[in-house]
């Protein structure tokens, strides 16, 4: 990768997004960042964004390659088009699909489309997203196979060469953690446990060693167990 190269980070406030936008600001001279207000139950995840945003900016020399943030209002669109437990206050459970009700039909597809019109517009070719298919919660979505097919449909579509970046997906959660600690060190860590937010319930009140959730929602649980394997392996 050049490092001259400029990029554009689907940023959620989240310990994925936050350890992607760390990781392309450690390789390309210019990163900016985009996030989706969809109706989301977690919405706090919204405002952990820009404190996460500025820590990063003091880490390293990262300041300078820190562009603009970009917010795309969805309003209540993807939760019109179905409920969802991350959509509304429905039951977090399996369905008789086979996947989480926390699953939002499209919700990548969208958040790609409109972040690659984001980069046209801004002269951006690399498209940064947190997307797993190793440690994740069976979200269809967040496969390589539709990462890629995405990829061809908004180069086709816009008649430009974007390329989508997915760099945890093939790392697992724990594996997620060392990233960032190579990335940024204790202070990369620290920003991430105290200011990053996953947890789909929304909840802030509740402190752990990984950060604040409920500790119960399939989000919480991911990152709970990332975090153990991570320190068991260190030790």
């Amino acid at each position: 990768m050049s490092d001259t190269d400029q990029a554009l980070v689907l940023f959620s406030g989240g310990q994925d997004s936050a350890t992607c936008l760390a990781w392309a600001l450690a390789r390309f001279a210019r990163v900016e960042t985009v996030g989706f207000a969809y109706g989301q139950r977690h919405a706090v995840e919204l405002a952990c964004r820009e404190p996460v945003r500025q820590g990063l900016a003091a880490l390293a020399d990262w300041g300078g390659r820190l562009g603009p943030d970009h917010m795309v209002d969805l309003g209540a669109s993807l939760a019109g088009i179905g409920a969802t437990a991350l959509t509304s206050d429905a039951e977090i459970r399996m369905t008789a699909e086979g996947l989480p009700s926390t699953f939002v039909p499209g919700r990548n597809l969208v958040f790609l489309a409109y972040a690659a019109a984001v980069a046209y517009r801004r002269g951006l070719r690399r498209i940064v997203a947190g997307m797993c298919e190793t440690d994740y919660s069976g979200y269809p979505d967040c496969r390589d196979d539709t990462l890629k097919a995405m990829q061809v449909a908004l180069n086709l579509g816009m008649q430009r060469r974007f390329v989508v970046e997915t760099p945890l997906m093939w790392v697992d959660k724990a594996a997620t953690w060392q990233l960032a600690e190579d990335l940024g060190g204790a202070p990369l860590l620290e920003l991430i446990v105290e200011h990053t937010h996953s947890c789909y319930r929304g909840d802030r009140a509740n402190r752990h060693d990984w950060g604040y959730g409920c500790a119960s929602c399939p989000a919480c649980d991911l990152r709970a167990a990332g975090w153990r394997r991570w320190r068991e392996e260190r030790i």
